[in-house]
């Protein structure tokens, strides 16, 4: 338990901020499950708008600072030779 009362105050802060990062990661990693998964099925309209979803979702995370750039260009690079070979 924290003594001084700025200490108190951003111990929850913290824990507010990491119940909001872990949330959007959680909704990362699901809109990249569902494009995985309407790739697998192999319709490609539904895999189209899982991709444009999940690229947005992406580049959403980068910007608030929850995935490196360079992790983000990797994913959505896989995503879209994913996206193409199934043409």
């Amino acid at each position: 338990m924290a003594n001084i009362k700025s200490s108190a105050k951003r111990d929850e802060k913290s824990k507010e901020l990491r119940a909001k990062n872990r949330a959007e990661k959680t909704e990362l990693k699901t809109m990249m499950k569902k494009f995985d998964a309407a790739v697998a099925e192999g319709n490609r309209e539904t895999a189209v708008s899982a991709y444009k979803v999940a690229v947005k979702t992406v580049d959403r995370a980068t910007g608030k600072g929850l995935l490196h750039k360079n992790n983000a260009a990797h994913k959505k690079s896989a995503m879209a030779l994913k996206l193409n070979e199934m043409a």
